[in-house]
């Protein structure tokens, strides 16, 4: 299982502005400089994170972003929605997928439970988790 470049950028992008808590926020260039994140690339993060409102531009246009909610309050589920809808780490637990083997397929249980465990370590992990361990680690 391999999750997406833009859910990693997604959540680097949130743990920038939340480790930048100001009332004006931080803007798109600085948080491309400090991720080493193309402003382009950026963009797209940016708008994806909007529309699942994560963040929000602090005075309108041409201003900072910051959170929607406090980082405690926020996933890592939630920041991976962003960008993919939900997780399926093999094809047939997809909702669309039909399987002629379905109700006979000892493996499908097993694919289902560590789907299970990976989404609610997600949904256990927080925005605030990460900052933690940021100011942790460059102390």
């Amino acid at each position: 299982m391999k999750f997406n470049t833009k859910t990693r950028y997604g959540v680097r992008t949130m743990l920038e502005i939340a480790i930048h808590d100001a009332p004006e926020g931080i803007y798109q260039k600085d948080i491309a400089k400090n991720q080493e994140i193309s402003v382009r690339y950026l963009d797209h993060i940016i708008a994806a994170l909007k529309t699942k409102g994560l963040i929000i531009n602090s005075r309108g246009r041409k201003s900072g972003y910051v959170l929607t909610r406090k980082p405690a309050e926020i996933t890592l589920y939630d920041i991976h929605n962003a960008f993919e809808h939900g997780i399926n780490i093999v094809d047939c637990l997809a909702v669309s997928k039909e399987c002629k083997k379905e109700n006979a397929c000892a493996s499908k249980y097993f694919w289902d439970e560590l789907n299970h465990i990976i989404v609610n370590y997600l949904k256990s992990k927080t925005l605030q988790d990460l900052v933690d361990k940021h100011h942790e680690i460059v102390k």
